[in-house]
């Protein structure tokens, strides 16, 4: 009997291990075919616009394929011998960096100043920088229409350098104040009786602690400024040398009467996405870094 009852017991344990192995079997599989969905709907978009940047004026505009027949470089050397979509790289390469090292440089201050120091009315501010990102542009464009055209900025780069830390800076506040927040406060008290000044403090103690961080917001405010349209079209719509990739693409002509450049925009695209496909690249391990920073204690 007590034999039969061992026996039992373990032929149990073995079916309750066999069933719990086959649910961690489905798991797993359910786990990466999810990853795998994910992937194939983020990045399809993407290969589609290569895919077809490669066809030719016919294939483009014949049923679909996945793979072109005929690949052609045509669509690249099109783009690149339009003169105004050369000189929107250019521009939009100046107003992004711009903005960028604004959003960078007012940004690191304003955290200082809301992650450490203590003054009435912190806690209303930061989140008075929180509400700012809840506006959407069109609501605030005919405002920065009158204040552009006030100062003479309408139809040039300068319209955009100003206008775009709105954008930038509130991401750029918020994120860089949780990062100040959480530096130990021992660094600044052994600053100070070192006999450093609270400026000294800040840039050479704490902001290189927060490089992470920098690079995380600076790429995102790049990004954001790299790609904005509604703006850029305002701003530059009576002076066609001032505009940003994304209203050079948006305004792109065919090489050819009465052409649909389908091709040549989405060789355009693929132009304008690899800068930053490149900086994701370069920045990977800071950008994981700051993401990360903070999520474990102790």
């Amino acid at each position: 009997m007590t034999s039969q009852t061992a026996t039992s017991l373990q032929s149990q344990a073995s079916a309750g291990e066999g069933i719990r192995a086959l649910r961690r079997l489905v798991g797993r599989i359910g786990f990466w075919f999810l990853i795998i969905l994910i992937l194939i709907y983020t990045l399809f978009p993407f290969y589609w616009a290569i895919n077809s940047s490669f066809k030719g004026e016919n294939e483009i505009i014949a049923p679909a394929t996945y793979f072109p027949q005929r690949p052609t470089l045509v669509n690249y050397q099109a783009v690149f011998s339009n003169d105004q979509f050369v000189r929107s790289l250019g521009n939009s390469t100046v107003v992004a960096g711009t903005t960028t090292i604004l959003a960078l440089v007012v940004g690191s201050f304003a955290a200082y100043a809301l992650g450490r120091l203590r003054f009435r009315g912190r806690t209303f501010m930061l989140y008075a920088v929180l509400a700012m990102t809840m506006f959407p542009q069109i609501s605030i464009l005919s405002g920065l229409f009158a204040i552009v055209t006030e100062l003479g900025l309408f139809g040039t780069q300068g319209a955009l350098m100003v206008t775009y830390p709105l954008i930038t800076l509130p991401f750029t506040v918020w994120t860089l104040t949780s990062f100040f927040r959480g530096l130990p406060g021992e660094l600044e008290q052994a600053a100070l009786v070192d006999g450093a000044t609270t400026f000294q403090t800040f840039y050479m103690i704490l902001l290189p602690l927060t490089a992470p961080a920098l690079v995380t917001t600076g790429l995102l405010a790049f990004i954001s400024a790299w790609n904005e349209y509604l703006f850029a079209l305002t701003f530059t719509l009576i002076n066609p040398a001032a505009r940003t990739v994304p209203v050079a693409i948006a305004l792109f002509g065919g090489t050819v009467s009465r052409q649909e450049p389908i091709a040549e925009i989405m060789a355009a695209s693929v132009v304008v996405t690899i800068p930053l496909i490149v900086l994701v690249l370069i920045f990977q391990r800071r950008i994981v870094e700051g993401l990360t920073a903070g999520a474990v204690k102790g």
